[in-house]
């Protein structure tokens, strides 16, 4: 570790270009390295390699590809489907994004969740770019690297959900707002992004896409006492660029759906915020443990760095910086926190603001030389939070084979008492052997080397969270993907013989499968579609649990999957023979005969 990843750099408003110009052959190497390293190598690593590994979770994962597939299958990409009913509670733009790399990748999940990595990938670029506009190209690879290592981020950015790509869109608005009103008005393009930013966001995922970038600018703009400048941000080719980019698909889907306007407005947007609707309400702290959660490691970093590393006599971060910071984390916040539904992922936009905030900070201590021999004791104290991080992962680990008997909830469905330790620990060996290093190796690095502790950290960091994903597949697949009923299915229904869900919608079945399962006993998010069906579509694809059994004893004979111990019990309480052709505990491939 001669020379590492010892990036020099001295604090200047030039551009990495001329950065780069003014430094040695050496420091040329080494700025080269972290640029590779961490805008390259670790998202390649985190977000792109390691996608096919899990199957398709439910419900999300398998609903967001079935609707992609389904418009590669029907050609109509103006009106979303689901399990072959009309969906109209997202904007498409995920959905577009997702069947055009089914047609070049095939229908699997690396294609399926390749553009969420993407725009993950994307706001590691974003949080590089911030950095380097506030203090230096060295800060803006730091915040990158810290990003691409949070918990959060790590996980969110793998999952074929809508949350990611409405962070990145939103995020770049918001920073193209702030460059449009921090340099010279005159350079319209920050502008003009701001408003093709937004649309891109709303097209994400709705009206929020629209509402946080342009209310942070404003609220930042009257904070900076420059209420003035607000009239500045009204650009009718903004408006037009706005327009062009999200109108079209309005006109077309509110044309072939009549009721779209007022379900996709009112009901998805302002009742999902002001009320109850979707059953999620939350304590008011709800997103203060998915804040420091989601922050992992660095936060277990964050004391040893403030205490350890900063010079009381110099301020640390601009005024201009920290206004505007803070102003993008707390309006989103609070924003979440009072809304009457809640969901981790929602909080997704504020992590790039706090990343640019702790990579700076992490910089700086990595700069600062710690003397050597002294404050044992309060060297211990600040690695406390390392140690406990540490231990908390590697019990976490450990624990599902020995939790005989604990069941998270029908909903998670997940049976720790099912995972046989012989089949577990090689899977937590690496995981486990990365937390132990973390708890020592990057202050040794430090206090040996003065460099590398940051590189060790991420690197350490990357390490664990890639070969996380190999035990969490294993741990969630039996119960929270439909990829094993799925494979069941191809092995054990006969062709052409028709497949029932009984209380249950697995979308993985239809995604996997190919095929399309009529519903017994449920609704919930399909219910708006399912109204929508012809009478005779509705009355053999969604069956009331009577109408089922009348059905089973006109068929005599007939196929169905069940989810959870207490629909096999009530299956079995009206059908006069039932054989479990499969099952592994959580899910049951079932023949009935009545």
């Amino acid at each position: 570790m001669k020379h590492g990843l010892k990036l020099q750099f001295s604090p200047s408003k030039s551009t990495p270009s001329q950065e780069v110009a003014n430094l040695t052959e050496v420091q040329k190497r080494t700025w080269t390295k972290g640029k590779i390293f961490f805008l390259l190598l670790l998202p390649l690593f985190l977000y792109i390699s390691l996608l096919p590994v899990m199957p398709l979770m439910e419900p999300d994962e398998a609903r967001y590809s079935d609707i992609a597939s389904l418009m590669n299958r029907t050609g109509d990409y103006v009106t979303p489907r689901l399990n072959h009913v009309v969906y109209l509670e997202k904007p498409p733009l995920c959905y577009w994004a997702t069947a055009l790399l089914f047609k070049i990748f095939g229908e699997n999940e690396f294609s399926s969740r390749l553009f969420v990595a993407l725009c993950a990938w994307g706001s590691i670029f974003l949080v590089y770019r911030i950095g380097t506009f506030f203090h230096d190209p060295k800060t803006g690879l730091y915040s990158a690297g810290v990003l691409s290592t949070f918990l959060f981020s790590s996980f969110l950015g793998r999952i074929n959900i809508l949350d990611t790509p409405l962070a990145f869109f939103v995020c770049l608005a918001i920073w193209a707002g702030y460059r449009f009103f921090a340099e010279d008005h005159q350079r319209k393009g920050w502008l003009y992004l701001l408003y093709l930013s937004s649309a891109l966001a709303f097209l994400a995922k709705g009206l929020i896409g629209i509402v946080f970038p342009f209310a942070i600018t404003i609220l930042w703009l009257f904070v900076s006492k420059r209420w003035r400048d607000v009239f500045k941000l009204f650009s009718p080719v903004g408006i037009i660029i706005f327009l062009l980019v999200s109108c079209p698909w309005i006109i077309l889907v509110q044309q072939a759906n009549k009721d779209f306007l007022w379900f996709f407005f009112v009901r998805e947007h302002f009742l999902r915020y002001t009320t109850t609707l979707h059953a999620r309400e939350q304590t008011i702290l709800f997103y203060v443990p998915v804040v420091i959660i989601g922050t992992l490691p660095w936060s277990a970093f964050l004391l040893k760095a403030a205490r350890e590393g900063l010079e009381k006599r110099t301020p640390l971060f601009q005024a201009a910086e920290k206004q505007f910071l803070l102003i993008w984390i707390f309006f989103i916040f609070i924003f979440f926190t009072f809304s009457s539904s809640k969901m981790i992922p929602y909080i997704a936009p504020i992590f790039l603001p706090i990343a640019v905030f702790w990579g700076h900070l992490f910089r700086s201590y990595e700069d600062r030389s710690t003397p050597l021999g002294k404050g044992g004791g309060r060297r211990f104290l600040y690695d406390l939070p390392i140690i406990l991080q540490s231990l908390l992962f590697i019990t976490i680990l450990i624990l599902p084979p020995f939790a005989k008997g604990l069941k998270l909830g029908t909903e998670l469905g997940i049976n720790w008492a099912s995972i046989p330790f012989e089949n577990w620990w090689w899977l937590i060996v690496l995981p486990i052997l990365f937390q132990v290093m973390m708890m020592f190796l990057p202050g040794l690095v430090k206090r040996k080397c003065r460099k590398g502790w940051f590189f060790t950290a991420s690197l350490l960091s990357a390490l664990f969270l890639g070969s996380l994903v190999f035990p969490v597949a294993h741990f969630l697949t039996p119960f929270k993907s439909a990829y094993p009923v799925s494979q069941a299915i191809r092995a054990l229904l006969p062709p052409n013989q028709e497949l029932f869900q009984f209380g249950t919608s697995l979308y993985g079945i239809d995604f996997y499968n190919k095929i399309r399962t009529p519903l017994i006993h449920a609704g919930g998010e399909l219910q708006f579609g399912l109204d929508k069906l012809l009478p005779e579509e509705r009355s053999r694809y969604q069956l009331s649990p009577e109408a089922f059994f009348r059905r089973c004893q006109e068929d005599r004979v007939m196929y169905c999957v069940t989810r959870y111990q207490k629909n096999l019990e009530a299956l079995k309480r009206r059908v006069p023979t039932l054989e479990i052709l499969w099952d592994n505990g959580e899910f049951f491939l079932l023949r009935l005969q009545c």
